[in-house]
């Protein structure tokens, strides 16, 4: 853990964002918990009441691109705290919905205050104190916050069970305004370049990026984010589909989270010996083999318990991947804008995902949603390839 010890700037950015983004991420999942309670006082579907973090991803996709001006100006603290006040009449209007209109309009606020505060504001601020080196400091964020729902899913439904959904509702929009925002006023300020500090820039600027490289970035992130959101949100019916009785489909489902974390620690003690395309290659290859094994499988035990394994570690060190494949190309003036921007089609995917695989698998059954993300998955590993050869002449010395 040497990029701990060197910096303990770094250190208390991380203990804030460790925090911060549990909070936020364990929040939002509250349809996971109350969802059918939901329905039922809202008078809506189970699918129409998950439809609200649909709503929440395509809000935070949109909003996304343009904030990258207000992170590279004001940078990642200023503009998390302004997003955490907005979370606050989110839930605070959530609480308050008696039919969807207010509802769905609910989620709009989230995914809007969300946009500035979950990951990619949490990545911006790491790549302000850390520069390239923020590899590592993100797998170590992202092992924490894996951990959101199993700290947040018993934490709502005890707050649900004694005060009701819409009480829990405010207790999290309090927790916004007495936890977090006063954390993000705590943390360490960025580190300012010297040509914003008014300093002549002794070294040129680094050559630019092609729009080609950009446009593989963002299909390899995009792709990537399809399989993994789409895959975690319907893999109990996915085990269902495959012969597994639904106890059977729950105790190999309850097992992927798990693994996932572990994939990300895995990653982290690789200290900086390797970039994230690499992860990515490595990570992204365990993906179709997956999706292969259990295609071909017919169900049985011992290929589902593989596919979990292979499905758990590739998509766990995947995530990681997409978060800092961009450092091998952007450094930190341009971190933010590229985050910001790829941000939009990473939402879109997120949001897009579930109901399109449910679709596939309620269509044509589980052949469907795998033969997909198949596809998806072995196109993400040929783009990854590509931008491998891509890389920056230091990076790849370095790597």
């Amino acid at each position: 853990m040497r990029f701990l010890k060197s910096d303990g700037r770094l250190i208390g950015v991380l203990l804030v964002l460790a925090i911060t983004q549990l909070v936020g991420w364990g929040t939002i999942g509250l349809p996971a918990i109350v969802g059918r309670d939901l329905a039922a006082d809202l008078g809506m579907s189970l699918p129409a009441v998950f439809a609200g973090t649909s709503v929440l991803y395509v809000s935070m996709g949109l909003c996304a691109p343009w904030l990258a001006k207000s992170f590279t100006r004001h940078g990642a603290r200023t503009v998390m705290m302004s997003g955490t006040v907005v979370t606050a009449p989110g839930f605070l209007l959530l609480s308050l919905a008696r039919e969807p209109v207010l509802y769905f309009t609910a989620w709009i606020v989230l995914g809007i205050a969300g946009s500035a505060t979950l990951s990619t504001g949490a990545y911006i601020m790491l790549n302000e104190i850390a520069g390239r080196q923020a590899k590592n400091a993100i797998g170590a964020l992202m092992l924490v916050t894996g951990l959101s729902s199993s700290i947040f899913w018993p934490t709502t439904s005890f707050l649900s069970g004694h005060l009701g959904w819409r009480g829990t509702c405010l207790v999290y929009a309090a927790m916004m305004l007495v936890v977090s925002l006063p954390l993000y006023a705590l943390a360490p300020r960025r580190k300012i370049a010297a040509h914003d500090a008014g300093e002549p820039v002794k070294s040129p600027p680094p050559p630019a990026i092609p729009r080609s490289t950009f446009g593989l970035v963002v299909a390899a992130i995009t792709l990537n984010a399809f399989v993994n959101f789409g895959i975690s949100a319907i893999m109990i019916e996915l085990l269902r589909a495959e012969g597994l009785a639904p106890a059977q489909a729950l105790l190999f489902g309850s097992m992927l989270g798990v693994i996932q974390v572990s994939a990300r620690g895995l990653d982290l003690l690789g200290g900086g010996r390797w970039d994230g395309i690499t992860t990515g290659l490595v990570a992204g290859t365990a993906l179709p083999l997956a999706m292969l094994l259990l295609m071909l499988s017919e169900g049985a035990t011992w290929a589902v318990a593989a596919f979990i394994l292979l499905y758990g570690a590739g998509s766990g060190a995947m995530a990681v991947a997409r978060a800092t494949i961009p450092l091998v190309f952007y450094d930190q003036a341009e971190f933010a804008k590229a985050m910001s921007m790829i941000a939009l089609p990473l939402n879109l995917a997120s949001a897009i995902s579930p109901p399109l695989l449910v679709g596939l698998l309620t269509e044509f059954g589980s052949r469907g949603a795998l033969g997909l993300t198949l596809v998806f998955s072995c196109a993400t590993v040929l783009i990854l390839i590509l931008l491998g050869r891509r890389r920056p002449q230091g990076m790849a010395a370095a790597t």
